[in-house]
């Protein structure tokens, strides 16, 4: 009788398992190929025509807040 033996070490184990994981993490980062259309830009608001167009948004305060001493 024959018998075939394969040897399983760790480091085969291993050397698999990262071998899954990076495929893993390829195909997750791939884009999806089921012809989704990709979410357009938002469209940016238009300039007022007679200036003033500060505004105070969210990303503003977040700045004047790392400013204070």
């Amino acid at each position: 009788m024959t018998q075939s033996t394969t040897k399983l070490s760790r480091r085969t184990l291993f050397a698999g398992a990262s071998t899954v994981g990076a495929i893993a993490t390829v195909a997750s980062l791939m884009p999806s190929v089921s012809g989704l259309a990709l979410p357009a830009e938002p469209q940016a608001k238009p300039a007022p025509e007679k200036g003033g167009g500060y505004s105070l948004s969210a990303h503003v305060k977040q700045y004047y807040k790392t400013t204070l001493v």
